[in-house]
């Protein structure tokens, strides 16, 4: 629609928002205070807080220190940090423990913290001490679990798993939906432990498709949460209350990066954890994850980097073990998968081709080799294997690696 005037409808509403707003359509127009000019405003503050924190990772993240030297790695490194912000800003800028709302974690386009191309994940702030109700339905995944997230209030890093819940701990009623509740006092029923230091609720949903499940745009998870008590509708947002919720930004962006572990620095990995290149380490136990903050309690990991000339490959064999999900995928140094809605950067179990006796042969290239299993590099020079084992009901096989010149294979 097009007013007389050229405006269409949309300026329109934006002028007389505006006008509205600045007492052009009569109304009053708040006094300031003498002298301020806003400048003093915690909001202002905390809007040069955020920009100085962008200008602070440039120049002590993006390093290397941090394992930074190229400028590949640079703008790998930036490329996280957006994904990083955009993430802050959609689940912790309006983050309301009082009236928690789950929020995807990840997408096609916004990764961090070890995506998954066969899960999906929300997540959601609380307060441990109130009580909630959840309702959902598992929608055919093959896993579906709830984590209660210690320590990570205001957006600052998770430091261990406080409880967890998986779809064996919880009744499902025939058609796949269930409700549980929430609180730090045990309940009746479907009960998820809280607690004084009860922060977040992480939830994962885990399909063995032959397409990638968080790739898929029609794939819904019915889930919701809401307070038990109602605690009435939501103040509008204040000077105080935006500069925390920037705050919260901040803090999240920074404990996903410089208040992170710097991996150059750490003297203990875990057992699963090689540091050897295109070598896996397959310990016999395994060291469990709850102290791992946003880790899953119910996966066994494996975890190697892989080191590839452009004309060699890596070859993988193994075999999976009973189990309830298994995969395997490739990430970048800050553990996010390359751009995979055209590469086959992961494979589950239904993906992999296995032989008669049980086992597979997974190759890592740069380019096609013309042999099954193929996870693509997407051309990183070098990057990150990992393993997830979920609920193994067996001690996990040894995983073989092999580097061999990418000519011999497909012959």
């Amino acid at each position: 629609m097009e007013w007389e005037d050229g405006m269409d409808r949309r300026d329109f509403l934006r002028t007389a928002s505006a006008l509205g707003a600045a007492g052009g359509l009569g109304l009053p127009i708040p006094a300031m205070a003498a002298g301020s000019s806003g400048e003093g405003e915690a909001s202002a503050q905390a809007f040069r807080a955020l920009a100085d924190s962008f200008v602070e990772l440039e120049a002590s993240y993006l390093v290397p220190e941090w394992g930074i030297r190229t400028e590949a790695d640079r703008v790998t490194g930036r490329f996280f940090l957006m994904h990083a912000f955009h993430h802050g800003c959609q689940f912790w800028f309006e983050a309301d423990p009082e009236r928690p709302w789950f929020h995807r974690w990840f997408t096609p386009y916004r990764k961090l913290l070890g995506d998954n191309p066969d899960a999906i994940y929300y997540g959601c702030a609380i307060d441990g001490s109130r009580d909630y109700r959840i309702r959902g339905n598992v929608n055919g995944a093959v896993y579906t679990s709830f984590t209660v997230e210690s320590g990570s209030q205001e957006g600052r890093p998770s430091t261990g798993l406080l409880s967890t819940m998986n779809d064996t701990e919880f009744e499902i009623e025939p058609d796949g939906s269930y409700e549980i509740i929430v609180s730090p006092n045990p309940q009746r029923g479907n009960w998820l432990r809280t607690g004084p230091d009860a922060s977040a609720i992480t939830t994962r949903h885990y399909f063995e498709w032959d397409r990638s499940a968080a790739n898929d745009p029609t794939l819904h998870i019915p889930l919701s949460i809401e307070p038990v008590s109602n605690p009435g509708p939501a103040p509008l947002m204040d000077d105080a209350a935006l500069a925390a919720a920037i705050g919260r930004v901040i803090n999240f962006v920074r404990s996903a990066t410089l208040d992170a572990p710097n991996p150059l620095k750490r003297r203990n990995q875990p057992s699963w954890a090689s540091i050897t290149p295109n070598q896996f380490a397959n310990p016999k136990t395994d060291d469990g994850n709850e102290a791992i903050g946003y880790a899953a309690k119910d996966n066994v990991y494996r975890m190697a980097p892989y080191r590839l000339d452009p004309d060699e490959a890596l070859v993988i064999r193994g075999r999976f073990p009973r189990c309830r999900f298994a995969n395997v995928v490739l990430f970048n140094r800050h553990i996010q998968t390359a751009p995979n809605r055209y590469r086959q950067v992961s494979l589950n179990r239904r993906q992999t081709k296995i032989d008669d006796d049980g086992r597979f042969e997974i190759v890592v290239a740069h380019r096609d080799p013309g042999v099954p299993n193929w996870l693509d590099t997407a051309g990183a020079p070098t990057a990150t294997i990992f393993w997830r084992f979920q609920l193994p009901e067996e001690p996990i096989p040894h995983l073989d690696a092999e580097v061999v010149p990418l000519s011999e294979l497909g012959a």
